[in-house]
């Protein structure tokens, strides 16, 4: 008699469709911003005053702003900067970070003192106020509004390498390399630091929608990205003035995209940052 062996599926490692649509989305964004040169059916400072506020259509898509500029050449071409400044911002803050966090919990004694009342310092000011204060000293732009999210960003991240840090700086293979004559910055270097990328990269994914509405909002209040740049935050702050002529799309759209680009970075970043936990262990 043949006994028939049924092995369980673990539910776990099958990807839930929620995350795959939303992978699915981010993938295409990309793509599109990749591509919005040869794809965008406008330059996106085409201007058309003929064409002003002017509804979806066989020749606008998606329909036009005030100065007549094609809202979906607008949003296609804005995408690029629109996700690249959150890469920037978030590898501020991870090169940072991660070296307080390691230093702090490598250290310890004073310097771990030293390193936690600063980030509970900074964590006790308000992140968006403490950027507006540096791009007041610095001047308004896309680069200042990077390195200022950045430096707000930075105590979140070495709070959490911290924790990791510790747990990691425990472990036998520590006392191994110690005992062999290694240093400590080599030991660090070479495998603590290492063995923490795959949590610290799992938790950057889960912080990329908040660094995008983070950038966003700076650009909607005139701190970010100026004109005529196509930034999403920026073309929801123009459009703005419009939705009181009856005119939705302005706003409409670029907001559409920050909201589905933030909701589907947060659903595959969750996914992805318990993934790449489980395999750090």
């Amino acid at each position: 008699m043949t006994t028939l062996t049924l092995t369980p599926v673990r539910t776990s490692d099958r990807r839930p469709l929620g995350v795959t649509v939303a992978a699915a989305l981010l993938a295409l964004v990309v793509l599109t911003a990749l591509l919005a040169p040869w794809i965008a059916p406008y330059a996106p400072d085409a201007i058309d005053l003929s064409a002003s506020l002017a509804g979806t259509s066989g020749d606008h898509l998606l329909g036009t702003d005030s100065s007549g500029q094609d809202l979906l050449s607008r949003v296609l071409h804005g995408a690029r900067g629109s996700l690249v400044a959150p890469v920037l911002l978030l590898a501020v803050a991870a090169l940072l970070g991660v070296t307080l966090g390691v230093l702090a919990a490598w250290r310890g004694g004073w310097t771990d003192a030293l390193v936690s009342r600063l980030t509970d310092v900074m964590y006790a000011f308000p992140g968006l106020l403490f950027t507006v204060l540096i791009i007041a000293v610095f001047g308004t732009g896309t680069t200042t509004s990077v390195l200022a999210l950045g430096l707000a960003y930075t105590p979140t991240v070495a709070k959490y390498t911290r924790s990791l840090a510790l747990a990691e700086a425990r472990k036998p293979y520590v006392d191994a390399y110690r005992v062999q004559g290694m240093g400590g910055a080599r030991i660090c270097a070479r495998h603590l630091v290492p063995n923490l990328a795959r949590a610290v990269v799992g938790y950057l994914v889960v912080l990329f929608g908040e660094a995008l509405m983070s950038l966003a909002t700076l650009s909607y209040l005139g701190f970010g990205a100026q004109p005529p740049s196509s930034d999403w935050g920026l073309m929801v702050q123009e459009g703005q003035a419009a939705v009181v002529q009856g005119a939705l799309l302005p706003a409409l759209v670029p907001g559409t995209a920050i909201a589905l680009v933030v909701v589907s970075f947060n659903v595959v970043g969750v996914w992805a940052a318990d993934r790449l936990g489980r395999q750090a262990l």
